[in-house]
C-alpha cells in the first residue's frame, strides 16, 4: 500500500535537494551571464562559450582528457570484463579475497591512491606524463568495471548458455553468441562510468602527471587559482551536464538490462551505479 509521505519528510528531502543543486543551477546561470565579474546579473550572452574556443590550455586539457579517458575506458572495459567473467562464473582459491580487494580503489581516499602511485612510478622510473596517468585510471577504473558487469552476470540465466552447449556450440560460439548479447548492456555502463570517473579525476592525476599534460581538470583548476571569469563557469557547466548525462545513461542501461533479465522478480540485487557513483 503507497502512503503519501508527510509534508515536513518532504520539505526536508526539498532542502537537502537545494542545498545540493542550488550552486550548482547558480553556476550554470551565471556561465550565461554578460558580466566580466560574476557577481550582478548584467544580461544574457554566449560570449564565454565562445571565449573557450580561444583559449588553447583549455583546448590541449580537453583533447589529452579524452586521450586519457578513450584509453583507460578501453583498457579497464577489457580487463574488468574478463576479470568479472572470473570472479562470476569460476570457483577459485582466494576468489572471495580478489573480489574484496576490488573494493579498495573505491573506498579509498584518492589522496592516498595518488600519492602511492606516484611513489610506485618513481621507483620504476617512469617519466610523469600521459603513461602514468592512464597508467593511474587504468588502475581505478577497472573497480567501476567489475562491480557492474559482475552485478549483470550474477543476473544472468545460465540455462540459455548451457542449452546453446547442449546443442553442439562449443564454449567459443556460446561466448560470442550467448553471453556476450547478455553482458553487452553491462558492459557499456560500466564503460560510461569509468569514462566519466577517468573524465573527472583531478586529484589522482594532479600527483601523477608531468609538466605539459595536464588534463581538463587541472587546467580548470589552474585558472581558478589565477582568477575568477565567467569562462571558468562556462567549461564547468560542459563538464557537469556531459558528466551528468554520462551516469544517466549508464543508469538507465542498467536499469533497463536488470527489467530484460528478470532481476525483477523478487530476487535481491544491488544496483552498481548508486553504489559506486561519486560524492
Amino acid at each position: 500500500m503507497n502512503r503519501r509521505a508527510p509534508g515536513w519528510l518532504l520539505a526536508v528531502s526539498g532542502g537537502v535537494y537545494a542545498f545540493l543543486h542550488l550552486p550548482l543551477l547558480i553556476l550554470i546561470v551565471f556561465s550565461f551571464n554578460n558580466s566580466k565579474f560574476s557577481v550582478e546579473w548584467q544580461g544574457f550572452t554566449f560570449r564565454w562559450y565562445q571565449r573557450l574556443l580561444e583559449r588553447p590550455e583549455i583546448l590541449h586539457g580537453l583533447k589529452l582528457s579524452l586521450l586519457v579517458g578513450l584509453t583507460a575506458t578501453l583498457i579497464s572495459t577489457f580487463l574488468g570484463t574478463l576479470l568479472a567473467l572470473a570472479l562470476g562464473r569460476h570457483r577459485f582459491p582466494g576468489r572471495r579475497g580478489v573480489q574484496a580487494f576490488l573494493y579498495l580503489p573505491i573506498v579509498t581516499p584518492e589522496i592516498v591512491v595518488g600519492i602511492s602511485l606516484l611513489i610506485l612510478f618513481v621507483l620504476l622510473h617512469l617519466p610523469l606524463g600521459f603513461a602514468t596517468i592512464t597508467i593511474a585510471h587504468v588502475a581505478f577504473c577497472i573497480s567501476f568495471v567489475v562491480v557492474v558487469v559482475l552485478a549483470r552476470i550474477q543476473g544472468m540465466d545460465q540455462h540459455l548458455e548451457e542449452a546453446a552447449m547442449t546443442l553442439g556450440a562449443d564454449e567459443l560460439a556460446t561466448f560470442w553468441q550467448v553471453t556476450l548479447p547478455q553482458l553487452w548492456p553491462g558492459i557499456l555502463a560500466g564503460a560510461l562510468l569509468a569514462f566519466t570517473m577517468s573524465f573527472d579525476d583531478f586529484v589522482i592525476t594532479s600527483f601523477v602527471s608531468g609538466s605539459g599534460s595536464s588534463t581538463l581538470p587541472i587546467v580548470v583548476y589552474g585558472m581558478v587559482r589565477k582568477t575568477i571569469e565567467p569562462s571558468i563557469n562556462a567549461i564547468s557547466t560542459i563538464i557537469l551536464l556531459v558528466t551528468a548525462l554520462l551516469i544517466y545513461l549508464a543508469d538507465r542501461l542498467i536499469r533497463v538490462d536488470s527489467d530484460s533479465s528478470g532481476l525483477g522478480d523478487g530476487r535481491k540485487h544491488h544496483h552498481p551505479v548508486a553504489e559506486t557513483s561519486p560524492g
